[in-house]
């Protein structure tokens, strides 16, 4: 096959590239430029793609022995994965910039312009594992080093373009075990340090860069009865479940620590409360993406639920629910408004016919659905709330999906 491999200078996408040319495949390197700011991309950036990357892509694409090209995606970057981000926080929402990368930025612009070209696949770093199954078609699975398992932040690609990807280090043991074969393969960024933090803040400091977006909006931070216990200088700077930087005068009568539990950006105020109060028992979201038919996985008709894991995390534990999927009032072409079937899905926390519950689920995360390691959907956050669902009086079919 013909093989676009994704170098970011990593070790991960380099060690993945050269899997891709020892299976024999004809494989050419691409390092996307995601930013024309040097000042945010610069070197020794704590995130991926500063210019040093760009330098260790091609480096890595020597000793491979493979073609290497470098594309400009700086403004498809600008205009989805940082817009998206900015006006997430701005409506009061948690966004998770490396879910939205991967579903415009490299399964999308990249595997599309990819296919345009002729290329059959697109190869990238990622720790997750594709399973071809004898009918042809094809799962998301988690990586078998759970520690580095990226498939939350993957299950937005959907099935059409998982089926034009592929991810070696899926089976890697661990990431030790990669760095070791980085360096026998004589790649200088065996012992390079992983990426972290959110690639275009440079520092770190996401406050400050939204302070530079925003600047100042003073207001106030409330309890749930809406009494004022404090002062803020911008809602957008916080998220729910946020414990630090709150600035309370007034303590709790408790004496325990508070936590937001809503922004309020219309009102631009902060609410706070208790711990249990981020506690949450269902979840709404829309925007859903299915890697599985969900009407295959309730073994129903449509809007049956479904037993699964809930992961809100990237890193995050799964937890027992049962989903279903729901339909959604959508605007068509001309204003003309319809109903599309699946687009929403809505999640129960729920054991052994007991609920259970997550603590600081915030609008605008990713809800990942698992049936063991098999990925079945995606959908962002839209709400929550403490108690499951009130016309849910159906219970869950028992048994597992095989994972």
């Amino acid at each position: 096959m013909r093989v676009l491999a994704a170098l970011s200078g990593g070790v991960d996408s380099a060690v993945a590239a050269a899997r891709a040319v020892e299976a024999g495949h004809d494989v050419v390197g691409v390092h996307m430029a995601l930013s024309r700011n040097r000042d945010q991309f610069r070197t020794g950036s704590r995130g991926c793609c500063s210019i040093e990357d760009a330098g260790d892509a091609r480096r890595a694409a020597d000793v491979l022995g493979i073609p290497y090209y470098v594309w400009d995606l700086s403004e498809r970057f600008e205009a989805t994965v940082v817009a998206d981000f900015v006006a997430e926080y701005a409506a009061g929402r948690t966004p998770n910039p490396c879910v939205r990368c991967n579903q415009h930025i490299k399964f999308e612009a990249l595997l599309d312009k990819a296919l345009a070209l002729g290329f059959d696949a697109v190869c990238t770093g990622h720790y997750a594992r594709i399973v071809d199954r004898p009918d042809g078609t094809r799962e998301l699975h988690r990586a078998h080093d759970l520690a580095k398992d990226q498939s939350y932040v993957l299950a937005v690609m959907g099935a059409g373009r998982l089926g034009r990807s592929m991810f070696p280090l899926g089976d890697a043991a661990s990431k030790a075990d990669v760095r070791a074969e980085a360096a026998a393969r004589g790649l200088g960024v065996s012992a390079k340090p992983d990426s972290y933090d959110i690639c275009f803040v440079a520092d770190g400091d996401t406050q400050g860069f939204l302070r530079d977006r925003f600047g100042a909006r003073p207001g106030d931070v409330v309890d749930a009865a809406g009494r004022v216990v404090g002062a803020h200088d911008g809602a957008y700077a916080y998220t729910v479940g946020q414990r630090k930087g709150l600035a309370i005068g007034r303590p709790a009568p408790d004496g325990k620590p508070r936590y937001v539990l809503e922004v309020q950006p219309v009102t631009n105020r902060v609410v706070v409360g208790s711990a249990e109060d981020l506690d949450v028992g269902l979840i709404r979201a829309d925007d859903a993406v299915w890697l599985s038919d969900p009407a295959d996985l309730a073994g129903a008709a449509d809007g049956a639920w479904f037993p699964c894991e809930a992961q809100v995390r990237a890193h995050g534990a799964p937890v027992t629910a049962r989903a279903r999927a729901v339909a959604e009032v959508v605007a068509g072409a001309g204003g003309v408004v319809g109903v599309e079937i699946g687009a929403g899905v809505e999640v129960e926390l729920v054991r052994d016919g007991e609920d259970v519950a997550l603590r600081g689920v915030a609008p605008g995360q990713s809800v990942v659905l698992y049936a063991g390691t098999r990925v079945l959907g995606q959908a962002t956050v839209s709400s929550t709330d403490r108690a499951r669902s009130a016309t849910s009086t159906d219970r869950a079919r028992t048994g597992r999906l095989a994972g």
